[in-house]
């Protein structure tokens, strides 16, 4: 495994056009800097144990289940890379695959940027995947993959929603009813997942000029004009946030073992 990574200089990262991603090269990055407030105290989120296993470790192996991801940079918290590290290398991972643990910064886009700056500039493609989602199938990672070598500049998985969504205007004071003011066409709404995948000067571009209204990755890059296509997601790589969640990681994992060996 790789000592901590030397951000590489802005201007290097390999232009690729929707013609030549054919055999360009994959990374992934995970942002894990979190704290994750909403599980409870403990642990940063991505380092509670799902299965005796942190769900950082799940997270990455689940990008390096795909023979398309060559490199996975983790992004720890700012002081907390030194950790992050011994804990990698406490666990089994993928010998085909390069690991690299950086420092994060106090936002997750602060975080996502510095761990594209640490990529070498021969990955064209890029993955940003949660860390809280810890059970993604590698069939989803690949789906992705693909179709950011087919010449997609921004792809993401989704799910349709199983619930008829309300848009409501929100209380003055909290815990008052909240009015409806519409009910949007469900079959025209997704629930996105990652890992989102990206042709890596697009993304770079979404990075440096993008600042307001953003609620990840991808409507960064809807802001420069870009279209952002939809893969199929699945249902296994829900985002652990909430202790229910992780009860359902839980027996989602133990299904796995008993029926896979996983």
């Amino acid at each position: 495994m790789s000592d901590e990574s030397r951000p590489s200089p802005a201007g290097t990262p390999a232009e690729a056009s929707a013609g030549d991603r054919t055999n360009t090269r994959t990374a992934a990055v995970v942002p894990a800097a979190g704290r994750g407030v909403r599980l409870g105290p403990g642990a940063p989120k991505a380092l509670r144990a799902l299965g005796g296993t942190p769900m950082l470790i799940h997270a990455i192996r689940a990008m390096a289940a795909s023979r398309g991801v060559s490199l996975v940079v983790v992004v720890a918290p700012p002081d907390g890379a030194a950790e992050v590290k011994s804990l990698l290398d406490a666990h089994a991972l993928p010998e085909r695959t390069d690991f690299l643990v950086v420092p994060g910064g106090e936002s997750r886009q602060e975080s996502v940027a510095l761990g594209l700056q640490a990529l070498p500039p021969e990955y064209g493609i890029v993955l940003v995947h949660d860390a809280a989602r810890p059970l993604v199938p590698v069939d989803t990672v690949d789906a992705v993959i693909d179709a950011v070598r087919e010449g997609a500049p921004a792809v993401v998985p989704a799910l349709p929603l199983a619930d008829t969504v309300k848009e409501v205007r929100p209380a003055r004071v909290p815990g008052e009813p909240e009015p409806v003011v519409a009910t949007p066409e469900r079959a025209r709404l997704r629930a996105v997942q990652t890992p989102q995948g990206f042709d890596r000067e697009t993304l770079l571009r979404a990075h440096g000029t993008v600042t307001e209204n953003v609620t990840d990755d991808a409507s960064m890059v809807e802001q420069l004009g870009l279209t952002v296509v939809v893969v199929p997601g699945h249902e296994e790589a829900f985002k652990v946030t909430r202790p229910l969640d992780l009860v359902l990681a839980e027996a989602v994992l133990a299904r796995r073992r008993l029926n896979d060996g996983f």
